[in-house]
């Protein structure tokens, strides 16, 4: 295994093979969203069905999100031990299977009576086998990317995340414009059972699996020659401040990433009835984009104006989420409620990338990626879980709300950035 903490000068052959192991890898990523997301655009339609109310409808998805933000414990440690492919494997294909339950339960009319708790359980377990995406995506790169590519990187995972968003919220909106109701659950879960085939013959966890060296890829765990477990891991987060606080800024992203993302759709149809599910399309494709810009536009600045450093971009881009934030409480129509929406994805989109994506590598390390990854999007998904709760507020003290609510989370993730605007991670190979 080459040792440096420079950037590697790989071969053309190296460069396409991990192009091979990250494409089909990150598309089933992709796809874990669009059967996460698929309950929010559906959303309207189940709630009008059922009678329920916001606060009901908040229930059951702090219970997904707050099942994921825990699974960490378990899925971290065993994607770090078993590696990234059988990781990915396991979550695809109980994800596909949940969300065929799901699909059975809307379509049949079983428990009714009991619609609240029933999806509350399907949906938490969902989230359980979603909750091995992240980890895994980011255990099997870790090998793959040096310290010095994966500001880049974090811009690739900030892409997949927006296509994920327009598969759950534009592909969406079509298949509920077209299709019924259950075909937003039937769909997606087509979808991961062929990629997971897919996944089992191409990805390799290791370069040296795929016939190339391994190398030192200079982060948290170059030159750590004890074991690193989830002890080691827990350690390092709950000690090193460093990690702590780029774990709590992210409890603070996820408040106002699935803050905004979960209730548009209701609050469209709640507020701008006439906006129809064309609204939700043109929503779901201004992710997307704004995510090609700003998951790469993040990546770029960091590695070529802050030398790989992370923060001062999530700092930045924090300062204008809270901005749009503001314009989407004092939206006046559905065309800028929606703008004002695409505008924060492109800066949480590019928030989240960099943090969990890139830096929980970083200062995780190449040894323990995927349970630092855990922990830290597990941090994510406490405060996604947390958003749960406007549903009370909303049916409390309408959707006036919903924006207000969201702005004190960015005010304390840019102070937090700001504490944080010139730290590395430093590897025991790494230099002064």
């Amino acid at each position: 295994m080459s040792t440096t903490n420079e950037k590697p000068q790989h071969s053309r052959e190296f460069r396409f093979r991990r192009l091979l192991n990250w494409l089909p890898l990150g598309l089933t990523y992709s796809l874990f969203y669009m059967g996460r997301y698929n309950i929010s655009v559906a959303s309207p339609k189940i709630m009008g069905l059922y009678g329920l109310t916001n606060t009901e409808w908040g229930i059951i998805i702090t219970a997904g999100f707050w099942t994921y933000a825990f699974s960490f414990i378990i899925n971290g440690p065993l994607t770090d031990r078993y590696g990234g492919k059988k990781a990915i494997l396991i979550g695809g294909t109980g994800a596909a299977i949940m969300n065929l339950a799901m699909a059975f339960l809307v379509g049949s009319g079983f428990f009714a009576t009991k619609i609240v708790l029933a999806f509350s359980l399907l949906y938490a377990l969902n989230m359980y086998f979603q909750s091995f995406g992240a980890v895994s995506i980011v255990k099997v790169n870790s090998s793959w990317f040096h310290v010095r590519e994966r500001g880049i990187f974090g811009g690739i995972f900030g892409i997949l995340i927006s296509l994920g968003y327009q598969l759950a919220y534009g592909v969406g909106a079509f298949i509920l414009a077209h299709f019924p109701l259950i075909y937003v659950f039937i769909i997606p879960s087509i979808l991961l059972i062929l990629f997971v085939i897919l996944d089992l013959f191409i990805i390799k966890d290791k370069p040296s699996e795929a016939g190339f060296e391994d190398f030192d890829t200079a982060d948290a765990s170059s030159g750590v020659e004890e074991e690193v477990n989830f002890s080691y891991i827990l350690k390092r987060i709950f000690t090193n401040r460093v990690v702590f606080t780029i774990a709590v800024i992210e409890f603070c992203t996820g408040v106002i990433r699935n803050g905004t993302m979960q209730w548009l759709p209701k609050y469209l149809n709640d507020v701008f009835p006439e906006a129809g599910t064309a609204a939700l399309g043109w929503y779901g494709t201004g992710l997307f984009l704004v995510g090609i810009v700003g998951g790469l536009t993040a990546g770029f600045v960091s590695d070529k104006v802050f030398g790989s450093r992370r923060p001062p971009v999530a700092g930045i881009f924090y300062g204008f989420l809270i901005l749009s934030l503001v314009l989407l409480g004092y939206a006046r129509s559905a065309d800028v409620a929606v703008t004002a929406a695409v505008v924060a994805a492109f800066f949480f989109i590019g928030i989240h990338g960099m943090l969990s994506g890139t830096a929980s590598m970083d200062f995780g390390g190449t040894k323990g990626a995927a349970s630092a990854a855990g922990i830290i999007d597990g941090f994510v998904y406490l405060g996604s879980g947390v958003s749960g709760f406007l549903g009370f507020l909303i049916d409390k003290f309408g959707w006036n709300a919903w924006a207000f609510f969201l702005i004190p989370f960015g005010i304390v993730g840019l102070i937090l950035n700001i504490t944080l605007w010139n730290v590395m991670p430093k590897g025991r190979h790494s230099g002064h």
